[in-house]
């Protein structure tokens, strides 16, 4: 798995799963919503974590930086 998530892709995706966490933990929002986002929230996470995001090799996009 080459990585294809860059810096900034990686911020925006950990404070969405923050985000989400922050809404399931206060209740927020519940039932069905609320494991939809939890999902949404784990794999804005995961993808993070290890800089690769399936969606995006297969659409062919690239966030990281260009290297020389």
């Amino acid at each position: 798995m080459k990585k294809n998530v860059g810096s900034i892709d990686k911020i925006i995706r950990i404070i969405i799963a923050v985000i989400a966490v922050a809404l399931i933990a206060t209740c927020t929002v519940t039932g069905i919503l609320a494991i939809i986002i939890g999902i949404i929230g784990g794999a804005m996470l995961l993808t993070a974590i290890f800089g690769f995001c399936g969606l995006y090799s297969l659409i062919g996009f690239n966030s990281c930086p260009a290297k020389k």
